[in-house]
């Protein structure tokens, strides 16, 4: 079977996010899909299969090389970005992705080439910050949340910061939750973002932790910072080392969550 692998929220290789994309033309064991991430090490690889349902394409589903997660947006791009540019689905046609636990997911494309997901909206919680949280992040925490998709979101002092943090992986992994999302308000420079953030994830992903551009944690940010900003539509920067532009817009109880992709590979799966 074609599996590809898709550099989502970049407009360059070798930057963004990287995703497998494996399109399968019939349903598969979820274990099998299992060992297939594994061996594709991404931090997500996502399975997708046409379907002939009234209200979805294709079926969509995702996994870390440890986990199956509910919601990843790089992954629902690269996938997107996949079906598109192999020509399996029309340029002017939009794609509704049937998922197991966030409902169904749609993706259009821009005369650009641009994607924008329709996501359900995350915001957070307040709560009081897990005991160990501030050493494990190795700074002082601001205003603390929690969100349905179980992330912690932590607000700090301000961009550099955020860019600056070098975490206890290990102490991080004992922290309750999928991941930590940390972000600040952008210091208002010549990069054209409203605000930065990272995603550490040390229980569900493999090697460092840290996740280089999440979408579905711009599901919390985008409501966290259109409340904090006054507007809907934002751009948000994740500042990993990869590090990559989320342009976001805030619709009610859902989130439009845009960018670019670029394909990196395009090969056969033969097991």
């Amino acid at each position: 079977m074609r599996i590809l692998v898709v550099d989502a929220f970049t407009d360059r290789p070798f930057a963004g996010n990287p995703a497998g994309v494996c399109l399968l033309d019939a349903p598969a064991d979820a274990a099998w899909m299992q060992r297939v991430a594994a061996e594709m090490r991404h931090s997500e690889t996502a399975f997708v299969r046409p379907v002939d349902e009234p209200g979805a394409d294709f079926e969509l589903r995702w996994f870390t090389p440890l986990v199956e997660v509910a919601l990843c947006g790089h992954a629902t791009m690269g996938a997107a970005h996949a079906l598109y540019d192999t020509g399996t689905v029309p340029a002017d046609r939009s794609i509704r992705f049937r998922t197991l636990k966030s409902g169904v997911l749609t993706v259009t494309r821009d005369a650009d080439g641009g994607l924008a997901m329709d996501f359900p909206s995350c915001p957070p919680e307040p709560v009081v910050p897990p005991a160990g949280l501030a050493e494990a992040l190795g700074t002082e925490v601001g205003w603390t949340g929690r969100n349905v998709q179980d992330d912690l979101l932590v607000e700090l002092a301000d961009e550099k910061e955020v860019r600056g943090l070098a975490p206890d992986m290990a102490a991080l992994g004992r922290i309750d939750g999928r991941g930590v999302i940390v972000t600040a308000r952008a210091d208002g420079g010549a990069g054209g973002h409203d605000f930065v953030s990272r995603f550490f994830a040390a229980r569900v992903l493999l090697g460092d932790g840290e996740d280089p551009v999440t979408g579905s944690a711009h599901c919390a940010l985008a409501p966290f910072w259109a409340e904090r900003l006054g507007r809907d539509a934002l751009t948000g920067y994740q500042a990993s080392e990869r590090g990559g532009l989320v342009r976001t817009a805030l619709r009610g109880d859902r989130v439009i969550v845009s960018g670019a992709a670029v394909t990196v590979l395009d090969g056969t799966l033969r097991v």
